[in-house]
């Protein structure tokens, strides 16, 4: 009950501290230089910079909009960084093929989860499960969740074909 009572005096209050923060002068100061102006209200700071009080209307100041800084870069490990990529190096190989195999095994493990996938879920008739005969909708979210787990699943088995794509050409 005493919050309901002290509500509209606080806002009352917010309400005249922020009618006097909008009523303060605004100055205008442009360094010896003749750079951008910049717009103060601080009486002391005016008057220490010789600004000009700005007068007749309001002043609106639009922030400029940040520059998008290029995407972070984490740091390689000094023996990366001290060898470019050679594909004639014996060991850039031994790399390679180990990623290549790496990727080959998890599409083929992906492949064989999107059979099963595509198994249960039946051309979109699974077999209900359980409590499923007499809760319908149950069933349905099973069946959203199948259709969603194979989409999941092909577009895995894509992004796995494409890195191996990039991949140079064994030997």
């Amino acid at each position: 009950m005493k919050h309901t009572l002290l509500l509209p005096a606080f806002s009352l209050l917010l309400a005249s501290a922020g009618s006097t923060v909008w009523a303060q002068q605004i100055y205008r100061c442009v360094d010896a230089s003749g750079g951008t102006p910049e717009y103060i209200n601080n009486v002391k700071d005016a008057q220490i910079r010789n600004c000009k009080q700005v007068s007749g209307g309001n002043v609106t100041v639009v922030q400029p909009t940040p520059v998008p800084r290029a995407s972070v870069v984490r740091a390689a490990p000094a023996s990366a960084v001290a060898r470019p990529r050679n594909d004639g190096n014996p060991e850039q190989r031994a790399r390679d093929s180990d990623s290549r195999l790496i990727l080959e095994a998890e599409l083929k493990k992906s492949e064989a989860r999107l059979a099963e996938q595509l198994k249960e879920y039946n051309n979109g008739e699974p077999e209900k499960q359980g409590i499923e005969g007499r809760n319908y909708q149950r069933y349905l979210d099973r069946v959203a969740e199948l259709k969603e787990g194979i989409a999941r699943t092909q577009s895995d088995i894509t992004g796995l074909k494409r890195e191996i794509s990039r991949l140079p050409a064994s030997n």
